[in-house]
């Protein structure tokens, strides 16, 4: 873990970073003929990212600033996406967020619509995802 994300890991924790669940399509099971025909219910594992802030994205419009209620920013630690893309067998972050499915919060679960992330001397600290409106509630 570099300096940068502990640091970020730190200020996120401090202003109330909390764990979120990444959605990703469980792995195939291989020889079993149901899931080779299609036959197979699909099945999906959560995977905690935690330090994350999870905010509203403001509308920049000219007039009154009121909420986009379908517009949601989600900041991740760096060492936590790492940590999870280690453990499920991807090299990078963006892969990781490619194949999920969405990201469960507060048993709502929220679409990726864009992911970027935010480095110092080359090496990822935090990771910026905009999220889509609820895909499904689970309350």
């Amino acid at each position: 873990m570099t300096a940068h994300q502990r640091m970020t890991n730190a200020l996120m924790r401090g202003v109330g970073g909390r764990a979120v669940w990444l959605r990703m399509p469980a792995p195939a099971i291989p020889g079993d003929p149901g899931e080779q025909l299609g036959l197979a219910t699909p099945q999906f594992q959560d995977v905690a990212l935690a330090p994350a802030l999870f905010r509203r994205v403001r509308a920049k419009t000219g007039t009154a600033d009121k909420p986009d209620e379908d517009s949601y920013e989600l900041l991740v630690s760096a060492w936590a996406v790492e940590r999870a893309a280690g453990t499920l067998g991807f090299n990078a972050g963006n892969l990781l967020f490619a194949q999920a499915d969405g990201v469960l919060i507060d048993g709502t679960l929220y679409g990726i619509a864009w992911v970027a992330t935010a480095e110092a001397f080359g090496a990822p600290y935090v990771y910026r995802l905009g999220l889509r409106g609820a895909v499904a509630n689970f309350t």
